[in-house]
């Protein structure tokens, strides 16, 4: 037989969610579940994106979430989708949704999971065709089981993630996951219904040549995000923003890169959301060998005090995050000698 003629079609999420599985001896299922779960609903909110002009499912949907922000008729279908899909997996007791107020039970009191979730990341970007995406994380509920998990089991840092991924709905539509054992990227081939294994071992490049900000804000950046902005252009580095989280983390994860939202004087402490965005993407970038800070501090390691936390994100090549945390530093030494020259003043 020639084998050539029917070449394999690789490694499916399933079967690789299953391999996994064997690498941890007391593992029993569940998280394997919950992934497959993640995946389905992905794969039918795909098919809603996909067709959405054609349903008259684009633009706002009249209401604002709890962020003040005007939702869109897909950040509520997918807000929908994923949350009847993990209520009906059985494995997580509780979500909480950047699409909503309050936590959410989904009546699975044995379910060991919490997860946290922006269901649809960038989706303003729909009429315009840009890439969107989905984010998760997934927590070990801390409270007893056989009860509804609490704002307590989803308050916890990022360091306690024992999984974490998106979804980016683009020219092709992929998900990318860790469980803390490196990262993993799988294309979805819609003629078979099945995610593909087509990034094995993501490392994120030590340095690159790309920064993302939104330098339409620039005169409301501290001085030190000025400075390393300005450093960056005049090292020539390119500047890619597409305005999507999702789509602009990954093309820094895969070539190189830095991505920075940084506070303002408008938002002192930062706009992306600590427990939906940035512990979800720290914890992939750093399993890819990369960085992520809020210029002071490692965001993994930050305490969580209420579900939509806000807080100022750099993340991407370890280098570069250096760099401009060097920036930072600078500018925060500064401002202690100026002080401490004002006081000596006043005395």
């Amino acid at each position: 037989m020639n084998d050539k003629l029917a070449l394999p079609v690789g490694t499916t999420l399933d079967r690789f969610i299953m391999r996994k599985q064997e690498d941890f001896p007391y593992a029993t299922g569940e998280l394997s579940q919950l992934l497959r779960d993640i995946a389905l609903a992905s794969k039918i909110v795909n098919r809603e994106i996909n067709r959405a002009g054609l349903l008259g499912i684009t633009g706002a949907y009249g209401q604002q979430n709890v962020q003040g922000e005007e939702q869109q008729k897909l950040d509520v279908i997918a807000n929908i989708r994923f949350i009847r899909a993990l209520r009906n997996g059985g494995e997580v007791c509780t979500i909480i949704s950047e699409e909503e107020d309050e936590i959410i039970q989904t009546g699975n009191t044995r379910g060991k999971y919490i997860v946290a979730m922006d269901p649809l990341d960038g989706s303003s970007n729909i009429d315009v065709n840009v890439s969107i995406g989905t984010i998760f994380s997934v927590y070990r509920r801390t409270s007893e089981a056989g009860s509804d998990g609490t704002e307590k089991d989803c308050l916890q840092s990022g360091t306690k993630q024992i999984a974490a991924g998106y979804i980016i709905y683009g020219s092709s539509t992929m998900m990318v996951y860790t469980t803390g054992n490196g990262v993993n990227g799988f294309t979805y081939e819609p003629s078979l219904g099945e995610f593909f294994l087509s990034h094995p071992d993501i490392t994120t490049p030590k340095a690159g040549t790309i920064y993302s900000c939104n330098e339409g804000h620039v005169n409301s950046f501290s001085e030190g995000i000025r400075k390393y902005l300005r450093y960056c252009q005049d090292n020539n580095y390119s500047a890619r923003y597409i305005g999507s989280l999702v789509a602009d983390f990954h093309r820094n994860l895969l070539k190189g890169g830095i991505y920075i939202y940084p506070s303002t004087t408008k938002s002192p402490n930062g706009k992306l959301r600590l427990m939906y965005e940035c512990n979800t993407l720290a914890f992939i970038i750093e399993q890819a060998g990369g960085k992520a800070t809020d210029g002071c501090n490692r965001i993994m390691e930050m305490e969580p005090a209420e579900l939509h936390q806000r807080c100022p994100l750099i993340i991407g090549s370890s280098e570069m995050v250096d760099k401009a945390v060097e920036f930072l530093r600078e500018e925060a030494a500064a401002e202690r000698t100026v002080g401490a020259a004002t006081k000596e003043m006043l005395r």
